[in-house]
């Protein structure tokens, strides 16, 4: 594919544990839907290199990404936040403020589970437009959809209460698209998932 004709990348920085994953799901169906290709960490799995390296990489390659500080709760065998998504946050940031002409470009849109909860544990990101996604599907996918209108230049974008029927009719057919794949649904790589979503795209395109 020639490289004009690439869909625009969109780094997702969000918890990978299983209380989040039906929240990343609808996420990374929303990007492709829209007609961006979902990239994040999980896609990583190089043993060259260090890790922060390899994400440094892809947040320099996305001018898009959709950030998820919700993650606050202590971790049950460390008794210890997670900082993963604040300080990806913040490299996000700086390739904004401090890159070239090209990384000044980007654009982000920043989750939390309420609108102002961020200001207790992060308030040097005061006066960002925070959105809430109060742990439900259908209102990160309709936040994820208006993101991505506004950076879609023209292109027709259906709306989310349309995104959001898609999904649960993915969600219903993708054992049956697993099958297709011969993959485990119950054992699915990031890339896996990616692959799924845009089988299901293609065949209902």
């Amino acid at each position: 594919m020639a490289a004009s004709k690439r869909p625009p990348t969109v780094f997702i920085n969000c918890p990978f544990d299983s209380d989040y994953q039906s929240l990343f799901d609808a996420i990374v169906f929303t990007v492709a839907r829209c007609g961006f290709a979902p990239r994040c960490a999980k896609e990583i799995d190089d043993a060259a290199g260090t890790r922060i390296d390899k994400i440094a990489k892809l947040i320099e390659e996305c001018p898009l990404a959709i950030h998820d500080i919700s993650r606050t709760e202590l971790d049950n065998k460390s008794k210890l936040p997670r900082f993963n998504m604040p300080f990806e946050l913040g490299l996000f940031i700086g390739a904004c403020r401090f890159g070239n002409v090209k990384q000044r470009k980007k654009r982000c849109l920043v989750f939390d589970k309420s609108r102002f909860r961020y200001q207790k544990f992060l308030s040097d990101i005061a006066g960002q437009d925070i959105h809430a996604h109060e742990a439900k599907q259908s209102r990160i996918i309709i936040e994820v959809r208006n993101f991505l209108h506004s950076n879609a230049n023209g292109r027709h974008i259906p709306g989310g209460n349309t995104i959001s029927k898609q999904f649960a009719e993915f969600k219903k057919r993708k054992p049956t698209i697993c099958e297709q794949l011969e993959l485990d649904p119950h054992d699915l790589t990031f890339l896996d998932f990616t692959n799924l979503v845009a089988v299901y795209l293609e065949q209902n395109a």
